[in-house]
């Protein structure tokens, strides 16, 4: 079966950077775009970032462009979102997703990871 793992959450101070890795298995990883969500308390899931199966193309919340990269490794079944000048508002549990299409999209995501905690302090 598809698992998604996500890894590298933490705590950080607001001004710093952190990388998430997601490790992707039970699927042909190529023909996955792959995205990153997050979710704050008593907030909705919303959008981070995604990225085509070729890695080719990639999409970004506004509110994170500039700041975060997505990118994917598809010899490692792996991608990554690379954070930097966190703000305290960044503070969310950030999941990985598998869309089984290779196009970008925000939506129609069938496959979520357990999610990973990223508290930024002020």
């Amino acid at each position: 079966q598809v698992q998604l793992v996500e890894s590298g959450g933490g705590l950080v101070q607001a001004g710093g950077s952190l990388r998430l890795s997601c490790a992707a298995s039970g699927l042909t990883f190529s023909r996955y775009a792959m995205g990153w969500f997050r979710q704050a308390p008593e907030k909705e899931r919303e959008f981070v970032a995604a990225i085509s199966g070729s890695g080719g193309t990639t999409s970004y919340a506004d509110s994170m462009k500039g700041r975060f990269t997505i990118s994917r490794d598809n010899a490692k079944n792996t991608v990554n979102l690379q954070m930097n000048s966190l703000k305290p508002e960044d503070t969310a549990v950030y999941y990985c997703a598998a869309r089984p299409w290779s196009v970008v999209s925000t939506r129609d995501y069938r496959y979520w990871g357990q999610g990973t905690q990223v508290t930024v302090s002020s």
